[in-house]
């Protein structure tokens, strides 16, 4: 039995994900008459992950870069929202299935993203710290937050060392941006927070394996984002790769030792394609090999849109587009003209990804952009960084909220959110309550 989702005459167009891509789409859809839109997603809201490193270091609340689907489609009446888990597909009968049951489809869209990757390394995905999601952010803010009150009461040199030092995996975007947030908290707010510490011993490590940070921009930015955290004290080491985390130690493939209780990954990510596909469609990074029309090979009725869509026919991105927002939010809108245009009897166009730039920034009023026709760096980057996602951010209130926090943050130093909060967990046998749960669900009894 369908999820209590009406039945009409209009092409149904479910969207799984609602990432850049899938809500890109969803908003373009959302007033034509041809449609009717199912939008699935496990949470009830859309997330702006660029900064969710924002939310790890307690710059931002959570709730300013979230936005609540509802309210985005709340005079849309032919979009269907529901929270849910897809569980797999099954093409031959034109229906996926969800934790709420099956739903039918004209034509699917999976734009379920993609999480981190750990290659495999089960220690390291036991006990290191990610950062794909704000629950995740805010765990890790947590961590961080209840590591300086815990190092305030340690007998040895060396268990504070375990709670103070901090190692990050991943020289992209966010492993930058996330290490000189840190390096400017330590230079500033974490002292006057924690005058007891002495946080001239606190050591940020950043951790690439490849020669450079921020291996798709430019030989500048590159070079000015290693000086630029190094004269923040973060030490770099490239060429290195990690190649086992016990909870206290961090290994490398040289066999150098760090010790710290906090390993942050951001060294990867893998696409998260939906189940019941068929193995020859799944390709490099996990990704769903689709066709210029975001079409999945071998159907022309399944989509895959952004992070979990590998387009190989474009000349000029022959191993597939970049994971970030911008290759999502260009399927997505062209793919709901290309809907259109299907459902009126017309050609569809070809993807072209039209390349718009990319930027990072490390720590307090410094930036780095590769525009195409332009790079810079340095307080003006930082501006139009700021410029940038503000304007990328859904929602008037949520910008005026990001910019009076960030003005308060950049002009005093002073922030509120330095806030251990923890959900309360329920006395009793959590493991038992889990597995209770979990049967209730799978028999369809109510929890």
């Amino acid at each position: 039995m369908e999820p209590n989702i009406p039945n009409t005459d209009r092409k149904r167009v479910v969207i799984v994900g609602a990432g850049f891509g899938g809500l890109k789409l969803a908003q373009k859809l959302a007033r034509r008459t041809e449609f009717q839109v199912v939008l699935l997603n496990k949470y009830n809201y859309h997330e702006f992950q660029p900064l969710y490193y924002q939310v790890a270091t307690a710059g931002l609340e959570a709730n300013s870069i979230l936005f609540p689907l509802r309210a985005i489609f709340s005079d849309c009446k032919n979009v269907h929202i529901r929270v849910t888990t897809v569980t797999g597909v099954r093409p031959a009968e034109k229906c996926i299935d969800t934790e709420l049951g099956p739903i039918a489809y004209d034509s699917l869209v999976i734009a379920t993203g993609a999480d981190t990757n750990f290659f495999g390394q089960q220690n390291i995905i036991d006990k290191a710290l990610p950062m794909k999601s704000v629950t995740e952010a805010i765990a890790l803010r947590n961590r961080m937050l209840q590591n300086f009150e815990d190092a305030l009461s340690v007998q040895t040199e060396d268990e504070r060392e375990g709670f103070m030092d901090v190692v990050v995996v991943g020289g992209g975007p966010t492993g930058v941006e996330l290490c000189g947030t840190l390096a400017e908290m330590r230079k500033t707010v974490l002292p006057s927070d924690y005058p007891e510490l002495n946080f001239m011993n606190m050591d940020i490590y950043l951790i690439e394996s490849g020669a450079e940070l921020l291996g798709p921009m430019s030989v500048q930015s590159q070079t000015h984002s290693l000086e630029y955290l190094q004269e923040l004290g973060v030490k770099v080491m490239l060429n290195t790769r990690v190649k086992d985390f016990d909870g206290r130690t961090v290994t490398m493939n040289d066999g150098s030792v760090l010790r710290t209780n906090n390993l942050i990954w951001a060294a990867g990510v893998k696409a998260n394609p939906v189940a019941g596909l068929p193995a020859e469609v799944i390709g490099r990074g996990n990704r769903i090999t689709v066709n210029r029309h975001n079409q999945v090979q071998g159907f022309t009725d399944i989509f895959a849109i952004g992070d979990v869509a590998i387009m190989s026919e474009e000349p000029d991105y022959p191993n597939g587009h970049p994971q970030i927002a911008q290759p999502a939010i260009q399927q997505g809108r062209l793919l709901a003209k290309n809907l259109t245009r299907w459902v009126a009897g017309k050609q569809p166009e070809d993807f072209t990804y039209r390349n718009l730039g990319t930027m990072a920034t490390i720590g307090r009023g410094l930036a780095v952009v590769d525009l195409p026709f332009i790079k810079f760096q340095g307080f003006l980057a930082w501006l139009t960084w700021l410029f940038v996602h503000l304007m990328s951010i859904v929602g008037v209130k949520n910008r005026l909220l990001i910019f009076i926090n960030w003005m308060v943050n950049y002009l005093t130093y002073n922030n509120s959110l330095r806030l251990i909060i923890r959900p309360k967990i329920p006395a009793g046998d959590i493991a038992a309550m889990k597995r209770k749960l979990d049967d209730q669900v799978e028999v369809g009894k109510p929890a």
